[in-house]
């Protein structure tokens, strides 16, 4: 069998490669083999792997989601993601974006599946496709329509006659047109999984006998669809038939025995790269070397397939986000939000996937053993001895404590939380706590729009309503989702009550409270048209109880309560039945005791005045009155214009000095944002919102934004993003860059007859070259990238040498050795480590220097 890299993988073959993948399949007892048109690729598995025209690959894949990130984005990021390592990119499809409506499609624009699919194929890469349809994802609904609730006798993800029905339609519209434009491997397109359900298991428990139904017709409809690949689904230990099961999780490797069906392959299908954040989150990473030592270790115990849950999140555009789920959606990813590389995390995930398609062929076809060297320490190695093939993976699971292992004979020192690869069960090629990949730092810069032609001009959002001006009234207030239809975030809830001057408080310095249970998420109060406060609740508990003195008066008084949501539950069963909006209203501090308004009349008002007219778009704005803007004023539509920022960075608002609300541009809703919701940190969780170019346009662009609570929009920025901070942190502990090696006759060897040094490079992005050298030092340095400080066994020469090697070039390599900078080898506390930091920029005309690589 060949082991040498894939290439060519997606391209059609003759039937007579198909006939031949299928009797291999059946000779060497693979677990299934599906039917083939005259002109596709075979996708089989056995235990050690899927199999590609009954031919055993590896796959490391990456989560891209194209609602996610508009069109034009979609190749550059498809091929980022190839320079990346992958040879796969998976995603969701959103059933609530195809059909907003029971019968209207909508595949257009961002929500161009087919499209996605082809440019995954031009770039010669596989796809996966998770069906679902129910998906989670962090989106309104875990994707699921609004309309299905109003189904009868609905019940979702269960043995529900009326909810199967609608998902085995949705089902088959999709899979039918993946195949009318010829997607699925089998037809010679890049397909080769699907996916059905998704994350079931716990769902299964609680719905008991009609749970373990209903897993099992999913499984059996989904295979009815004929489409020649596989089907899985990811968290059922059980999945029926020949349908595989998958881990979820951040630890695959040691948290997930592996599919109970021993024919089946170790396929990883979310590998978290990072942990998606929510309105009142801090801050959170997982560092790249982490995330190495998790799929080293899945490869390690046998598994052939990883996916990077997300490689790249994107934007939760408009309202798509589910409850509290903030727009910008793992912005930690090896992709940022905005596209752009984050290192060293893409860096050092490229080389892992490197070394690991170094040792393939012992992965797919050696024999595995275990060899115990410690309690925490083990030798996982793959041999087939008759050919010399070998690798072993040298682990260190102790998380404070560097090691020395010996393994056949040889000392090698792994670090803590760790493993080495040994492409030749002799040689580190690589190892997960070693970077090499050079690191970034992302730095947000002012553009002239912020200022010119600064001016914002409102509209209010007419008076806050009264009970009699309502349409909807009953005696209770109703539940906000049946109102809305998932069409808004608001609803006004209105009523009136007397008050005689007995009932007022006796003593000045006591005021009435106004108390509002709410369902969540948030609310925003006014009595007798004079904003009297707001309250929120949290991701973990929507529901919240908003508190607030307030001015009474004898005679008749009116409470209008804006209650919204931030997008809708996205998990869990029986999710048709969630609500939301205020439920029980009380009156405490008066005379006469507490006020009960629960049950006193409620009038409803479903969604705003500018979102009914559509002022955020250009021809709905002029059917209202803008006047000069006033700010901190709450429920106001603020708008201006602004020219495009020049250039080609990405582009972001900073909303800092705003509080609650939703933003558009030139009729494209951006996302909701919430500044005045700090975390434990005392910071907004988002305060800059990507504005992708395509939305823009050269001149006059208009600026929409909505307003809750009160704000300064004059004070809004519009700045561009950029990665030219670039920094390599070397020590010369490191294994030889992976680049340093390569496979010839089924043996590892040294490119060039190298000495197999370490060595740190540093690469400016295209078209830009380095123009400074900010921070250069050899010894003990300290700090992260942006932030390095000197130890006490700092070279001066550091600077001098970079300076040298670097400026003016697009990509420049430093040897990292006390010799090379004059360091001291005995100094105490040394790490031999190079720490870098450069700027990059575009060459200036006529500047000296070689030409940009």
């Amino acid at each position: 069998m060949r082991d040498d890299d894939m290439s060519g993988g997606l391209r059609a073959r003759l039937a007579v490669a198909a006939a031949l993948a299928l009797a291999l399949t059946m000779a060497s007892g693979a677990a299934a083999a599906w039917e083939l048109t005259k002109m596709g690729t075979a996708v089989t598995y056995d235990r050690r792997s899927l199999m590609i025209d009954g031919r055993r690959e590896i796959f490391f894949s990456g989560a891209i989601h194209y609602p996610r990130s508009p069109p034009d984005m979609w190749p550059d990021l498809i091929a980022k993601a190839k320079e990346g390592g992958l040879n796969v990119i998976e995603s969701y499809v959103f059933w609530n974006i195809h059909e907003p409506e029971r019968g209207v499609l909508n595949f257009e624009g961002r929500y161009d599946m087919v499209k996605f699919f082809k440019l995954i194929q031009e770039h010669d890469m596989y796809a996966i496709v998770r069906i679902g349809p129910f998906v989670q994802a962090e989106w309104n609904h875990g994707g699921l329509p609004y309309w299905l609730r109003e189904v009868p006798d609905i019940v979702f993800r269960t043995n529900n006659k009326p909810f199967k029905a609608l998902m085995e339609k949705f089902v088959n519209l999709i899979v039918t047109k993946l195949k009318e434009a010829n997607l699925f491997a089998s037809q010679g397109g890049p397909i080769i999984l699907a996916q059905i359900e998704n994350e079931y298991q716990h769902l299964e428990a609680a719905f008991k006998e009609d749970g373990t139904k209903y897993i099992n017709w999913a499984a059996k409809m989904a295979q009815a669809t004929n489409t020649g690949v596989p089907w899985f689904m990811c968290k059922q230990t059980k999945a029926p038939g020949d349908v595989i099961p998958t881990c979820n999780g951040r630890n695959c490797g040691d948290t997930w025995p592996g599919p109970m069906n021993k024919s089946l392959p170790l396929l990883w299908t979310e590998n978290w790269t990072a942990q998606y954040r929510v309105f009142g989150d801090p801050p959170s990473q997982r560092s790249a070397e982490d995330i190495a030592f998790a799929v080293a270790r899945f490869f390690s115990v046998g598994g052939t397939m990883t996916n990077y849950y997300m490689y790249h999140g994107g934007t939760n555009f408009g309202r798509t986000s589910a409850a509290f789920v903030m727009p910008k959606y793992y912005d930690e990813a090896p992709l940022d939000e905005f596209g752009l590389y984050k290192e060293p995390k893409w860096g050092h995930l490229k080389d892992l996937h490197h070394a690991l398609k170094l040792c393939k062929k012992a992965l797919l076809w050696g024999t595995p053993s275990v060899e115990k060297l410690g309690k925490q320490f083990e030798a996982r190695v793959f041999e087939i001895k008759d050919q010399n093939v070998c690798v072993a993976f040298l682990s260190n699971h102790n998380t404070k404590d560097d090691v020395t292992l010996t393994f056949r004979g040889q000392p090698y020192f792994v670090p803590r939380h760790s493993i080495s690869i040994l492409a030749d069960c002799k040689t580190v090629v690589f190892s997960t706590q070693h970077v090499n990949a050079q690191h970034n730092q992302r730095t947000f810069h002012f553009t002239d729009q912020t200022t010119q032609n600064n001016v914002w001009q409102m509209f209010d959002e007419e008076k806050v309503p009264k009970f009699k001006q309502a349409k909807i009234r009953t005696r209770k207030a109703q539940e906000l989702y049946n109102l809305t239809k998932d069409k808004t975030d608001y609803v006004w809830y209105t009523t009136s009550f007397k008050l005689e001057a007995d009932d007022m408080p006796f003593r000045r310095d006591i005021r009435p409270v106004l108390e509002v249970n709410s369902h969540g998420h948030a609310s925003v109060a006014f009595v007798n048209n004079v904003f009297v406060g707001c309250g929120h609740g949290t991701k973990m508990n929507k529901a919240f109880l908003l508190q607030k003195p307030m001015d009474l008066k004898k005679g008749t008084n009116h409470i209008a309560v804006l209650s919204s949501t931030l997008g809708m539950m996205d998990s869990g069963a029986y999710l048709e039945q969630r609500e939301a909006g205020i439920d029980r209203v009380q009156i405490l501090g008066l005379n006469a005791g507490t006020l009960d308004l629960t049950n006193n009349g409620w009038g409803h008002i479903v969604g705003l005045v500018g979102e009914q007219k559509e002022i955020y778009t250009e021809k709905g704005m002029g059917s209202v009155t803008w006047k000069p803007a006033v700010k901190d004023k709450p429920l106001t539509w603020y708008k201006r214009n602004f020219d495009m920022p020049s250039g080609e960075d990405p582009i972001v608002l900073d909303l800092s000095p705003m509080g609650k609300g939703m933003m558009f541009v030139n009729g494209e809703g951006i996302g909701r944002y919430w500044i005045s919701y700090k975390h434990a940190l005392g910071r907004p969780s988002q305060q800059l919102y990507h504005v992708p170019r395509s939305f823009l346009r050269e001149k006059n662009n208009v600026l929409v934004i909505f307003e809750e609570e009160g704000g300064r929009p004059e004070e809004i920025m519009i700045l561009t993003v950029k990665r030219d901070n670039i920094c390599t942190f070397i020590s010369e502990k490191n294994p030889a860059h992976i680049r340093s090696w390569q496979r010839q006759d089924s043996q590892i060897t040294a490119k060039g007859g190298g000495d197999l040094k370490p060595q740190a490079t540093l690469s400016c992005p295209l078209k830009k070259v380095i123009q400074q050298v900010v921070f250069a030092s050899f010894g003990d340095p300290q700090g992260i990238c942006g932030n390095y400080t000197i130890g006490n066994c700092h070279t001066p020469r550091a600077k001098e040498v970079a300076e040298k090697a670097c400026l003016g070039q697009r990509t420049c390599t430093l040897p990292v050795s006390a010799d090379a900078y004059g360091g001291d080898p005995n100094c105490p506390g040394t790490t031999a480590t190079l720490a870098v930091q450069a700027k990059c920029s575009k060459r200036s005309p006529g500047a000296p220097g070689a030409a940009a690589q």
